[in-house]
């Protein structure tokens, strides 16, 4: 009976509040050799005529992180060697690294918001992604390195 009521909630977190928007990305494990063009793709759905998109960056055992923000004022941004592309006609925002490496191993979010709040110390934005969805991502847009490329460096 308590699972069901958990189950519900869960329901209830995922359903409430996403106002039709929605974003979609490459889903499960994607196996990257080192030196290799990685590209994560995210496609999104709103109303919103200018959209802000997030890629968020989680590795592991730490808390997720802004990796990049995109919007129709920015829609190429870089940051640690990542690059993002807004392309409001394909409403994507793919994103890419040209020779990913064995520390880029982590999980990734993409995520859409209408609002953003400028101001030093405050949240980045505000999104419409509800926390069931986060859970619901957090088994999507996950970047692993080939077998080999492990091997060579934890000696395997």
């Amino acid at each position: 009976m308590l699972s069901a009521l958990y189950l519900g909630l869960v329901t209830l977190l995922i359903m409430r509040g996403t106002n039709g928007d929605s974003v979609n990305q490459t889903e499960g494990p994607v196996t990257v050799s080192e030196g290799a063009l990685m590209t994560l793709n995210c496609t999104y759905q709103t109303a919103d005529p200018a959209p802000y998109l997030f890629w968020y960056i989680q590795r592991l055992n730490k808390a997720p992180r802004l990796l990049l923000k995109g919007s129709m004022s920015d829609p190429k941004p870089k940051s640690e060697g990542f690059q993002a592309t807004l392309v409001q006609s394909d409403r994507s925002f793919h994103l890419q690294k040209r020779a990913v490496q064995a520390s880029d191993s982590a999980v990734y979010y993409c995520a859409l918001s209408d609002t953003v709040t400028q101001g030093c110390g405050g949240a980045e934005h505000k999104p419409r992604v509800q926390m069931g969805l986060w859970l619901w991502a957090a088994l999507r847009g996950v970047l692993f390195l080939s077998p080999e490329v492990l091997s060579k460096h934890f000696q395997l």
